[in-house]
């Protein structure tokens, strides 16, 4: 997810690489019968733009880049995914 936030980021002319962008994913399993199921999973950007960063542009960004992302739209009908952005 972080690569398609990046990649969306860079698209619009805003510095994403150079560890400027960082994601932490947490995720929460639920026990079903015998088996642990990954049920949630939250994951936090922590971005430090470059001065002068169009941020209400990152926010755009940030609001629609799960629904072209790969890897959410493949888990995302049985995993539940939120995301939020921390500036730093």
């Amino acid at each position: 997810m972080a690569g398609t936030l990046g990649g969306a980021l860079e698209a619009r002319g805003i510095s994403a690489g150079g560890g400027r962008l960082r994601a932490d994913a947490q995720g929460e399993v639920e026990l079903e019968g015998n088996t642990l199921v990954l049920k949630r999973v939250h994951v936090t950007y922590r971005f430090s733009p470059d001065e002068g960063t169009d941020r209400a542009k990152v926010e755009r960004v940030h609001g629609f880049h799960a629904e072209h992302c790969p890897v959410a739209r493949s888990i995302g009908g049985s995993v539940e995914i939120t995301t939020g952005i921390e500036y730093v």
